[in-house]
């Protein structure tokens, strides 16, 4: 059986963490059709998971049943489904369960905290240490079904339906229905609490908002959400929200934070706005270093986005006007480690010192800040014309590829050949030649 990389992102063939090709076998027919991962078992051992994690994502992103069956070994997912699709559904699942947001690396171990209904992910490799992105619909089922709970503990899938849960109950189980403050009954799962999973019949307005905020990550991406019909200020706001609650934690700094606020960026569709957010909470008068320390978020918020590097430029303008003493002297300083730090493009930032702009702060302080630039606005011109003329410097040399052949008498006629030789070169500022002796090149 052949091997994968268990980060398939890495071609090396050397890789250290190996998983077996996922195979696939379909069974049944027609309405009982269903697919066994044959080798969930050891799939799961090599990522460091109870087998049936990986199944009930893959029932949670296809929308189909799953059934768990520890004794034989078997784990099942109604549905035809290829063996080719489950293996890329595999590969979302290690990276939003398994790999380490730090480092990339699946030596992480995940925690359950049952009273605050939370899911901490820790690193062995990297000590990375943060929680675990709860907005997927398998994190019910992981607080339901721990970690270090035995798989055989955990029985059948959630999702397995009512038909089934019946027939256990007519088979002398003792799991009893409860009754419902709408008068319906909820099934008991496994684990002994109440299925909130099964809302098939309840259409309240608070089952509505339940399952829309258990919707995956990718059928998010194809609804409308709430966030995005509010107005773009509404929009700055709750992105502020959520990098000041990262920053009030101290964890701006933190492996694979940078990653979610540029996310979060990217799904208030703010990401252009973002730097702006960015300069107001997390820079002052000590600048010059805090772009230092926060490089790796800036970076990721502006790479290869002229929109948001004019941004972070706005927002340093709003930093000097906000410390004018301190800063406005250091605007050319300030400018430079923007640009060694590669934060802003030298076209954007020569663009931006073009003329003053009352966009962020006052036409005249933003002329008196652009005063202060111009050394090194002026540095920077010089250094793209210089660029310029060296690229045009170059000698334009013609090949002529023809052959010329020459006559026997001429052949008869040439000198022969010497130990040294003397090539003519004309000038065209004298009538005779210089003889060019090529032995003393």
């Amino acid at each position: 059986m052949s091997a994968l990389n268990v980060n398939r992102n890495v071609s090396d063939a050397f890789y250290r963490y190996k998983m077996p090709r996922l195979l696939a076998k379909v069974e049944g027919k027609g309405n009982g059709i269903k697919t066994v991962i044959v080798n969930m078992t050891e799939i799961a051992k090599a990522l460091g998971r109870p087998p049936t994690y990986p199944t009930k994502f893959f029932g949670c992103e296809l929308g189909a049943q799953t059934q768990f069956d520890i004794k034989n070994d078997r784990f099942i997912v109604n549905g035809a489904h290829e063996a080719g699709k489950l293996q890329q559904m595999l590969d979302i699942f290690i990276k939003k369960f398994v790999l380490c947001p730090g480092c990339d690396n699946p030596e992480t171990v995940l925690t359950v905290y049952a009273k605050k209904q939370t899911i901490s992910q820790s690193c062995k490799a990297c000590g990375y240490n943060g929680q675990l992105d709860m907005r997927h619909k398998l994190t019910t089922f992981i607080l339901k079904n721990p970690p270090e709970m035995s798989p055989a503990a955990q029985g059948a899938s959630l999702t397995e339906g009512k038909k089934a849960k019946r027939g256990k109950k007519q088979d002398g189980q003792s799991n009893s229905p409860k009754q419902g403050s709408d008068g319906s009954e909820n099934e008991l799962d496994a684990t002994g609490d109440v299925d909130e999973d099964d809302w098939a019949v309840d259409v309240s307005e608070a089952a509505v908002k339940a399952r829309m905020e258990d919707l995956t990550s990718g059928a998010k991406g194809l609804t409308i959400s709430d966030d995005l019909e509010k107005t773009p200020k509404e929009r700055v706001d709750l992105f502020y929200s959520f990098v000041k609650q990262r920053r009030d934690q101290g964890l701006l700094t933190k492996p694979g934070v940078d990653k979610d606020i540029v996310t979060e960026a990217e799904r208030l569709d703010v990401k252009d706005k973002a730097p702006l957010i960015l300069c107001e909470l997390i820079f002052d008068s000590n600048i010059l270093t805090q772009m230092k320390n926060y490089r790796t978020l800036l970076f990721r918020s502006t790479h290869g986005n002229p929109k948001a590097q004019k941004a972070l430029l706005g927002g340093v303008e709003c930093i000097i006007q906000l410390n004018q003493a301190v800063l406005l002297p250091k605007v050319a300083h300030v400018l430079k480690g923007l640009y060694d730090l590669d934060l802003v493009e030298e076209e954007v930032m020569i663009e931006w010192g073009s003329k003053p702009s009352r966009k962020y702060v006052s036409k005249e302080l933003s002329a008196d800040i652009l005063a202060k630039a111009q050394p090194f606005i002026t540095w920077l011109k010089e250094a793209e014309e210089e660029s310029e003329e060296s690229d045009n410097s170059d000698v334009e040399i013609e090949y002529d590829d023809r052959a010329r052949p020459t006559t026997l008498i001429e052949q008869k006629n040439a000198a022969p050949p010497s130990t040294k030789t003397a090539v003519k070169v004309n000038n065209d500022d004298s009538e005779e030649g210089d003889d060019l002796d090529i032995d003393a090149i």
